[in-house]
C-alpha cells in the first residue's frame, strides 16, 4: 500500500477541485485564502489509519466539525508543507520528525473561501500527542480501508441560503466526516484508483510483451 500511495502522488494531477465540483453553479469567493492540511497516515499491522481531529464547539468557524490538522498559510511559511507541519504541531503536538512527507494532493477549493493544499505524510509510530484543547476537542483514527471502500462513500444535500448544496460524507461509528475533509478523502481515493489502473495496465503490458518478461 505504501508504494501505491507514493505512486498515486506522482500521477498527473486532476484539476483543482472542491465544494464546487458537486455544486458548479454556487457563487464563488473572489479571493481565496491559501491553507494547507496534513493527511497523516499511521501504519499498523492491520493496515494504515488516518489521524483526524474534531474541532471544539465554541470556535467561530466549522465548530464541532471533523477535519485534518491544518490551517491558513502563515507569513513565516515558505511552502504548504511548512504550513501543514506547523499547524499539526500546534493543534495536536505531533512533531515533524515523526512525519515523512509523501507528496500532495490536488488543491481543494472550499465554499467558505479557502484554497487548501492537502499534504500526505507517513507518521512513524511511537509518537505522543499534546492536544491544543482550545481548538481540538478530540483526536481519533479511521482505518484507511474504511475510507477507500466505495460502499462508505455517500453524497448528501442540505439547504444553504435557500439553495440546495451537495457534499460528500462518511459515517464512521458515531462520527460524521463531511465537507472539505470528506472531499479531500474522495480525491485521495480517486488518485489511488488512478494509480492502481496505471499499475494494472503496466503489469498487463509486461505480461504479454516478450521484452517485459525479461525485465
Amino acid at each position: 500500500m505504501r508504494q501505491l500511495i507514493q505512486q498515486a502522488l506522482l500521477t498527473t494531477t486532476f484539476p483543482t477541485n472542491g465544494d464546487f465540483t458537486l455544486n458548479p453553479h454556487a457563487p464563488k469567493v473572489a479571493e481565496l485564502i491559501p491553507a494547507a492540511v496534513l493527511l497523516p497516515l499511521v501504519a499498523y499491522p492491520d493496515g494504515y489509519r488516518v489521524i483526524l481531529t474534531q474541532r471544539t464547539a465554541h470556535l467561530h468557524h466549522h465548530a464541532g466539525q471533523i477535519c485534518f490538522p491544518g490551517g491558513r498559510v502563515d507569513a513565516t511559511d515558505q511552502t504548504p508543507i511548512d504550513t501543514a507541519l506547523r499547524e499539526t504541531m500546534e493543534e495536536i503536538g505531533l512533531p515533524a520528525q515523526f512525519i515523512e512527507i509523501a507528496g500532495s494532493l490536488d488543491p481543494y477549493e472550499t465554499g467558505t473561501g479557502f484554497l487548501i493544499t492537502p499534504i500526505v505524510g507517513f507518521v512513524q509510530t511511537g509518537f505522543q500527542l499534546t492536544v491544543d484543547s482550545f481548538e481540538v476537542a478530540d483526536v481519533f483514527e479511521v482505518p484507511l480501508s474504511f475510507l477507500l471502500d466505495q460502499r462508505n462513500h455517500q453524497r448528501e444535500m442540505m439547504n444553504y441560503k435557500g439553495q440546495p448544496r451537495f457534499y460528500h460524507v462518511f459515517y464512521y461509528q458515531e462520527r460524521m466526516i463531511w465537507g472539505a475533509t470528506a472531499g479531500i478523502l474522495i480525491n485521495f481515493y480517486q488518485r489511488l484508483q488512478l494509480a492502481m489502473t496505471q499499475e494494472s495496465k503496466h503489469t498487463s503490458r509486461n505480461t504479454h510483451s516478450p521484452k517485459g518478461l525479461l525485465v
